[in-house]
């Protein structure tokens, strides 16, 4: 048995993604691209200048893993480059997806990886997510500054620029771009709110053993401590334990004050 898609399915399949990240706002206009190995030196890829929810499978774009084209009328996205060079360095990954998912791509600008421990599934099925140093878009920089991430992570985001997932398929590829949208969608609130119970490094350990248990060996480490914290209950008493105090101290002042 092969063990590659079909490549009528494997385009239907792409197409199928590019409507759900053009629904879901993770890219804009003709934004984004995807692609899906479907032999040792084959893979099917979206053409560039078509929005990615408006395509068809006759408008993909074959090519081997020099970029050069084998099969299609159109020409592929000027960063099948980035694609290329995955699929090169990762053999055992069949998809790849890239877009501009707007949280995650904030996060890129802002230079802050999503790394936190706040939720375990995303620390199984996604794992951290580094950040890539600037580069040209379409350029051979754009490859070169990923490459250093792609043995231990399934993720990256680009500086500036969006998000890069892989996986064993292009379902998988795709799921990781979505938890990795929902991971900074979180923990941009988080923010917001002014608290996070990060997880502490026992049950990180106990959540990447899950992980290889379901056979996932990528994803990076979330630093985490070993100091034990306090709950949320916790902290709730110890601020309405200060504010107690305050308004005493407060009241006390007040009275002499006024003697």
């Amino acid at each position: 048995m092969s063990q590659y898609m079909s490549e009528y399915q494997v385009k239907k399949d792409i197409c199928e993604i590019g409507r759900r990240m053009y629904a879901k706002g993770f890219v804009a206009a003709n934004d984004g691209n995807i692609s899906v190995k479907v032999g040792p030196n084959a893979v099917w890829t979206t053409p560039t200048g078509v929005s990615k929810g408006f395509m068809t499978p006759d408008m993909l774009v074959k090519v081997n893993l020099d970029g050069k084209v084998i099969e299609g009328k159109n020409k592929p996205s000027s960063e099948i480059k980035m694609h290329l060079r995955v699929y090169k360095e990762r053999p055992d990954v069949k998809a790849v997806t890239h877009a501009h998912p707007p949280i995650g791509t904030a996060y890129a600008i802002a230079g802050i990886p999503l790394e936190k421990a706040l939720l375990p599934e995303a620390i199984v099925n996604l794992g951290t997510v580094p950040i890539a140093e600037y580069a040209t878009p379409g350029t051979n920089e754009v490859p070169d500054s990923i490459v250093k991430y792609l043995k231990d992570y399934n993720a990256v985001l680009l500086a500036n620029h969006g998000a890069l997932t892989w996986g064993d398929d292009l379902y998988q590829a795709y799921y990781r771009m979505e938890t990795l949208e929902y991971f900074g969608t979180v923990l941009l609130h988080t923010r917001m709110i002014g608290r996070a119970n990060e997880l502490d490094c026992d049950k990180v350990s106990a959540l990447l053993d899950l992980r290889k248990r379901i056979g996932l060996n990528t994803g990076g480490v979330p630093p985490c401590s070993t100091e034990n914290k306090s709950s949320l209950a916790e902290d709730i008493e110890k601020e309405q334990l200060i504010k107690v105090i305050v308004e005493k101290v407060t009241e006390s002042v007040l009275q002499k004050l006024n003697k």
